[in-house]
């Protein structure tokens, strides 16, 4: 019987964002709630399977990877983007990969990432993690760090597409001055989200709080170093809801644990991060554990669309295929 393979359900909300009773009656089909521990783990767990559905760039998909299972002919990846995943490999492999769509007009990700950039903010400014514990600990107001108003601080948002855009306007409804940076915007593209473009610097220097919102590449990596940290205003936030890369995360722990400045992060350089890591203890920051895209919305998107991915692969008519070279050279040997 065909083996299906549904990786990292973190929240456990797959069984219940689709029907899988279709794919059940057809094949054998295992969920995995937790994250592989390294490669190694992954490929020895997934070796028996036919069928893998994937969920974003939580278990990094390599040649290495992929060229360890001998069984793998069809893999399900979420959206329709993945660097984690090499695809070349795939082909190689002939193992066939189609990936997921939003409906049109559906930003129910792209809001929900901007939303948690600005609850992190807000969680930043007033120390709301700090507050909630010790009210729970049976303190009230011992303990929590006096806050800020945001109404008339700056907000720098590094990275004006359709995310920092909306966290542009985000800043504006609180009455926040916006600055904006990116290595390509335009006067007219920082204009029309009302925020002035400055230079990289300048943002960094005279914002009081910073949101990154750019898509990882070797170019963006590490694009907050050291320098740029010790630019900031002292006790200034810093949120990243995008990837934890953008920072150099050696410099971000020591700018916090010095306390220059707060950090909100929903993302980190490694995932699920350490039980061990030191940004676990640290003061100065709230953590939510790369939950930007999770949302109702977004589960019953990639779900659904991923069972139908794989019935259409064993009904041997494929969709939404990331390697139509496989198609067209099954059809040529036919």
């Amino acid at each position: 019987m065909t083996k299906v393979a549904v990786l990292d359900d973190w929240q456990g909300v797959a069984r219940a964002s689709a029907d899988w009773s279709k794919l059940q009656a057809r094949a054998d089909v295992v969920f995995f709630s937790d994250a592989f521990g390294n490669e190694s783990a992954a490929a020895a767990a997934l070796t028996p399977f036919d069928i893998i559905l994937s969920m974003r760039e939580r278990t990094p998909l390599p040649g290495t990877l992929i060229n360890q299972l001998p069984q793998l002919k069809f893999l399900g990846i979420t959206g329709a983007r993945n660097l984690s995943l090499d695809l070349a490999a795939c082909t190689a492999r002939g193992v066939l990969v189609s990936y997921t769509t939003s409906p049109p007009n559906d930003d129910s990700a792209k809001n929900a990432t901007a939303e948690l950039a600005l609850a992190l903010l807000l969680s930043a400014a007033r120390s709301v993690p700090v507050a909630d514990a010790g009210l729970r600990a049976g303190r009230f107001q011992q303990g929590v760090p006096v806050g800020m108003t945001l109404a008339g601080k700056t907000l720098g948002v590094v990275g004006l597409g359709t995310l920092g855009a909306k966290m542009a306007r985000y800043g504006r409804a609180l009455e926040m001055k916006v600055l904006a940076w990116s290595p390509n915007l335009t006067e007219e593209t920082a204009s029309a989200s009302g925020a002035e473009r400055v230079t990289k610097e300048a943002l960094l220097s005279r914002s009081d709080a910073v949101s990154l919102h750019v898509v990882l590449s070797p170019r963006s990596r590490g694009m907050i170093g050291a320098a740029d940290l010790a630019l900031m205003k002292p006790g200034a936030i810093l949120i990243n809801t995008s990837r934890g890369p953008l920072v150099d995360e050696p410099a971000l722990i020591e700018a916090v644990t010095a306390g220059r400045i707060i950090a909100g992060l929903d993302v980190f350089d490694e995932e699920p991060l350490p039980p061990t890591h030191p940004l676990r203890s640290l003061p100065n920051t709230v953590l939510t554990p790369h939950l930007g895209y999770c949302v109702a919305e977004t589960w019953r998107q990639f779900y659904p669309q991923s069972v139908e991915n794989a019935l259409a692969f064993l009904d041997g008519k494929p969709v939404r295929v990331m390697n139509p070279e496989l198609l067209s050279a099954a059809a040529g040997g036919a």
